[in-house]
C-alpha cells in the first residue's frame, strides 16, 4: 500500500483499577481525536486497567473475539469511522496464571484486522522500585504489520522500544506505533531518545501513546506521548496528564528523507 497523508492521534491516560471508568475516559478522548480529524487513533498500553495488584489483569482477561474491552474497541472504531489501535488488553494465554499483553487493530467498520502480542517483557529493579512482567504475562512471538490509512504500520509495545532488531524485521514501514506505560524513572532517561532513534534509523513516522501521571496505585508513568517524523523531529507532543496528541503524516516528508539519505538501501546486514 502506498503511503497517504493522514492525521493520527495518540491518547494519553492515567488509568486506574476501574475498567468501566477507564473505558469512559478513553471513549471521551477518542471522540476528541476524531473530532480533530484523526483517521487513526492509538491508545496506550494497559488502557483498560492499571492496578496495584499485578494479577488483576488475569481477572479481566478476555478470549479472542469476545469480551467487554474488545466490544468497546470495535464499537468505538465503527462509531467514529476510524482506525483504532487498542494499546494493550489482556487476552487468555496458554498458562492460566498468565495473560498475553495484546494490541488489537480495528478498521472503520469495527472489524479486527491485526493482532500483536507483546514480545519483550519489562523487568527493572532499582531500590524499592521493581517490575517483572514475566510473572503475569506470556511473551508473544510474531512481528506484525498491517496496511492502514497512512500506509504500512508496524506494531510494537513499550519495552519493545529498546530492541531495534524488532523494527528492522518489520521491513520498510510508513508508521511505527508504540503504546506504552513507561515508568517515570526509565522514561525521563530514555523515552524520547529511543523514540527518535527508531524514527531516524527506520526513516518513518513514530506515534507513541503513553500512560502519563500518578495512578491510584501509586505507580508513576512518564507520559510524553508524541508524533515524530522520519528525520527525528517531534511533530506534536504533550507532557503529563490525560489528553490527545494529534499530528499529520506527510508521505512527501518520508520520501524526501529517504531520497536525500538512502540509509535503508545502504544496509549491509539484515
Amino acid at each position: 500500500m502506498n503511503a497517504k497523508a493522514c492525521k493520527v492521534a495518540a491518547v494519553q491516560l492515567i488509568a486506574g483499577p476501574d475498567v468501566a471508568a477507564n473505558l469512559r475516559e478513553a471513549a471521551s478522548l477518542i471522540a476528541e481525536a476524531a473530532a480533530q480529524g484523526a483517521q487513526l487513533v492509538l491508545l496506550p498500553e494497559y488502557f483498560a486497567l492499571i492496578s496495584a495488584d499485578e494479577t488483576a489483569k488475569i481477572g479481566i482477561r478476555e478470549t479472542p473475539g469476545t469480551g467487554l474491552i474488545q466490544t468497546f474497541l470495535a464499537e468505538t472504531a465503527r462509531r467514529h469511522a476510524i482506525w483504532l489501535i487498542g494499546g494493550t488488553l489482556p487476552l487468555a494465554a496458554s498458562d492460566a496464571d498468565h495473560v498475553l499483553n495484546t494490541s488489537l487493530v480495528f478498521n472503520p467498520q469495527g472489524e479486527q484486522v491485526a493482532r500483536y502480542d507483546k514480545i519483550h517483557l519489562f523487568g527493572f529493579t532499582r531500590g524499592s522500585e521493581s517490575y517483572n512482567e514475566a510473572r503475569t504475562i506470556e511473551a508473544g512471538r510474531e512481528i506484525v504489520t498491517f496496511d492502514g490509512p497512512c500506509g504500512r504500520v508496524g506494531l510494537s509495545v513499550c519495552y519493545d522500544l529498546r530492541f531495534p532488531e524488532l523494527y528492522r524485521r518489520m521491513g520498510e514501514v510508513d508508521l511505527i506505533v508504540v503504546p506504552a506505560a513507561f515508568t517515570a524513572t526509565t522514561g525521563s532517561a530514555h523515552w524520547e531518545v529511543l523514540l527518535r532513534a527508531r524514527a531516524i534509523e527506520n526513516q518513518c513516522y513514530v506515534l507513541a501513546s503513553g500512560q502519563g501521571g500518578t495512578h491510584p496505585s501509586g505507580r508513576q508513568t512518564w507520559g510524553h506521548s508524541m508524533l515524530i517524523d522520519p528525520w527525528g523531529e517531534i511533530v506534536a507532543s504533550m507532557a503529563s496528564g490525560a489528553g490527545v496528541v494529534v499530528g499529520e503524516l506527510d508521505p512527501q516528508r518520508t520520501a524526501s528523507v529517504r531520497e536525500s539519505l538512502p540509509a535503508l538501501k545502504h544496509r549491509i546486514f539484515d
